[in-house]
């Protein structure tokens, strides 16, 4: 495990500076997300914009073409989580079990589709597992800028897999970003579970 790591921060520096810029605006985007911090959506554009160049550079196509999705929802979630004169502050809520149900049966069969095409038409690597985590994550970051909370889980299981992606692909600034990612989800989901219940105390108390 040491190796791995030692490994992993030696790659890491060696990377593009545009790499390197997306990886540092990235973190900033997570660490103040979890702390509703509207500021994490100028981040997040930025980051996003490097990171479709990066990955469009290494023929990740359906990765690139998601990034290009997240400059749009950053604009999307800048504009959600503003408070707009006497409208108040987008609060954190849930999904039922019939939406998450439709979720992941979207991004299943978005995954089979899309990764099919990859596979006919294209020379994208790992197809499937790269349209995973595109159709995961449009449906994730649509859940961020809508502060539902079970998008943390979702975050878990894709970055995951992305990780996995990245590392095969030699992005190690973009891997060591998802390990530090799935360190700061388990926080992510103790942070807003407990904002979400001060939520629900505010709620019953007025």
């Amino acid at each position: 495990m040491v190796e791995f790591f030692q490994q992993g921060l030696h790659a890491f520096l060696q990377q593009s500076a545009a790499e390197l810029a997306a990886v540092a605006l990235g973190l900033a985007y997570l660490i103040l997300a979890m702390r509703q911090s509207i500021w994490c959506w100028p981040c997040a554009f930025l980051s996003t914009a490097l990171f479709a160049w990066v990955f469009f550079d290494v023929s990740l196509v359906m990765e690139s073409v998601l990034n290009v999705y997240y400059m749009a929802m950053a604009a999307y979630g800048f504009w959600c989580w503003q408070r707009r004169g006497d409208v108040p502050v987008l609060p954190i809520t849930t999904w039922p079990l019939r939406t998450h149900t439709f979720a992941i049966g979207g991004i299943a069969l978005l995954t089979l589709v899309s990764g099919y095409l990859l596979t006919s038409h294209t020379q994208a690597a790992w197809p499937y597992l790269d349209s995973f985590t595109t159709w995961g994550s449009v449906i994730t970051t649509f859940m961020v800028a809508r502060k539902i909370f079970e998008n943390w889980l979702y975050w878990l299981v894709i970055d995951s897999v992305a990780l996995f992606l990245y590392w095969d692909r030699e992005l190690y600034g973009a891997a060591l970003l998802m390990v530090v990612y799935l360190v700061l989800i388990v926080v992510g989901t103790i942070t807003w579970y407990r904002q979400w219940q001060q939520q629900a105390e505010c709620v019953a108390a007025s």
